[in-house]
């Protein structure tokens, strides 16, 4: 399996496929670069060099004792795109992955980065604090802890099987291949590391780095996100980059790259094509 080892000596798995200008994504939280696999097919169909790395503590790649939070997403990405050497990259981040994507770029720069897209993402505060009022209160996150603490592969499932997707709404279809392959994806992680990462995602501040971000960056969101509220996160990420572009899904759920990927598909390509 290819990797690559950071400073600190955790190994990073990457999937690297085709050529071109480089697509590079990030995944989710608990996932892993596969939760990619429709996305990298159809660029990679289309001409794009496609990148996916599984996160430190994530799928394939180290389980970490240490590391996992934001500043080490952010660096170990940098360490690949320079490993890799790319040049003009579209970073797209999915959740988690939003926030990766934004700390990376005003945290190592925009020399090898031409535009970037972030869906269901994180930033900018999902947590509630003085500054942040509309945030979700902090013991939701603690929830979340004891409930990862407890007994992983069921919390894992019900959040697969419920929010993630939107398959607790009266109008959708659950689908057992989905919901088991989030599972599988979750389960392959070491817990510590999902455990630290719930903080990492939920408490990291990204105001100060979407003011930095100068590149191009499309900002995909469904209006029903139960995991990222819409309002408290897409609107007011677009407002605080330079050069932003709203796009709002009536009735899409966090998940969506999987679910209606064939949109979101389509509108990313629409994105990176566009002068």
């Amino acid at each position: 399996m290819p990797t690559i080892t950071t400073k600190d000596g955790t190994q990073i798995f990457y999937k690297d496929l085709g050529s071109g200008q480089p697509i590079v994504f990030s995944h989710g939280w608990p996932l892993s670069a596969d939760d990619w696999d429709t996305q990298m097919l159809f660029f990679l169909d289309r001409g794009f060099r496609v990148i996916a790395h599984d996160r430190r503590g994530h799928g394939r790649s180290s389980q970490c004792g240490a590391g996992n939070d934001m500043d080490h997403y952010a660096d170990d990405l940098a360490a690949l795109t320079e490993h890799l050497d790319l040049k003009k990259a579209v970073h797209v981040g999915h959740s988690t992955g939003g926030g990766e994507v934004v700390h990376y770029i005003a945290r190592h720069g925009e020399s090898r980065v031409a535009k970037a897209a972030i869906i269901s993402a994180v930033p900018p505060l999902m947590v509630r604090t003085p500054a942040n009022p509309a945030g979700l209160p902090k013991s939701v996150f603690d929830d979340f802890q004891r409930q990862l603490a407890a007994n992983r592969s069921q919390f894992y499932f019900d959040v697969a099987s419920g929010p993630f997707y939107g398959f607790n709404r009266p109008d959708r279809k659950p689908s057992q291949p989905v919901i088991l392959n989030w599972w599988r994806q979750g389960m392959m992680g070491g817990a510590k590391a999902h455990y630290e990462g719930i903080v990492a995602f939920s408490q990291t501040d990204f105001t100060e780095d979407l003011k930095k971000i100068n590149v191009p960056v499309l900002v995909m969101h469904g209006d029903d996100d139960q995991i990222v509220p819409y309002a408290d996160s897409a609107p007011l990420s677009a407002k605080l980059l330079t050069k932003s572009t709203l796009k709002t899904y009536k009735g899409f759920p966090h998940g969506m790259p999987t679910t209606e990927s064939e949109t979101i598909n389509a509108d990313l390509l629409g994105f990176i094509s566009s002068q």
